[in-house]
């Protein structure tokens, strides 16, 4: 059987230890806002239901949406220039191809070529809820579902809502697109992904994960692989 890492277990454990900052760990009960836990199976495909569990695996709905709705694009000019896509210098030391997040500028680079890269605004973890490390894109999906974490169905009416898992589309908070974050071959729980609140970029207001425009992620999500680093560096807590 498969034994599945809870929120708490894996910001707890070793593995946690080794890939994130300190800052993440030193919360009482650290929580991911967009999360898609994924239920073990047995033998022959059924659920295994676990004390962590809180949703009804026979309801969760597909992964992916079946539909692949379009992407109404934000109108730049309602986004501040700064945070707008654009091709930048890059000082930094990362290989090509690498993805660095600078949650102190909200800003998400994509490694073109040394000393270039292409720079998107993003929304990032407020106080207490960021997190800094090494990791890889473990998984891509368009248009995912949205499983809120028990934290938030305990605390939230519209999440309580959705406590069996709310379907990729247009509404979803997730947004068009997501990135999964693996760190030594297991799920972080964090991701890079779109967002219903393009007012977010820019700022520090999600639970840790990385937000993007649909139009952003979108784009980076067709030029990155599975398998690509990612690097989220420190932040001081601007």
């Amino acid at each position: 059987m498969i034994t599945r890492l809870s929120r708490r277990s894996f910001l707890s454990g070793s593995i946690a230890v080794s890939a994130f900052s300190s800052k993440a760990l030193a919360q009482n009960e650290p929580y991911i806002e967009f999360d898609d836990p994924v239920p073990d199976t047995a033998p022959g495909g059924q659920p295994i239901v676990t004390e962590e569990q809180y949703f009804d695996p026979a309801l969760l709905p597909p992964p992916e949406s079946e539909i692949d709705f379009p992407i109404e694009p934000i109108n730049p000019r309602k986004i501040k220039k700064q945070f707008r896509r654009q091709m930048v210098d890059f000082e930094g030391y990362e290989d090509p191809g690498t993805l660095v997040v600078d949650p102190d500028n909200r800003f998400l680079y994509h490694v073109l070529a040394y000393g270039r890269a292409k720079r998107y605004g993003v929304g990032v973890g407020r106080a207490g809820f960021a997190w800094a490390g090494d990791a890889k894109i473990g998984m891509k999906r368009r248009w995912p579902r949205w499983v809120p974490p028990r934290e938030m169905v305990d605390r939230d009416e519209n999440a309580r809502k959705w406590v069996n898992g709310q379907p990729g589309g247009p509404d979803n908070p997730l947004g068009a697109r997501a990135l999964y974050l693996y760190a030594n071959g297991v799920d972080t729980l964090y991701r890079i992904h779109g967002t219903t609140e393009p007012q977010s970029i820019g700022k520090a207001m999600s639970s840790g994960c990385i937000r993007m425009l649909n139009q952003d992620v979108a784009e980076l999500f067709e030029n990155v692989l599975v398998g690509t680093p990612v690097t989220v560096r420190p932040s001081r807590g601007v």
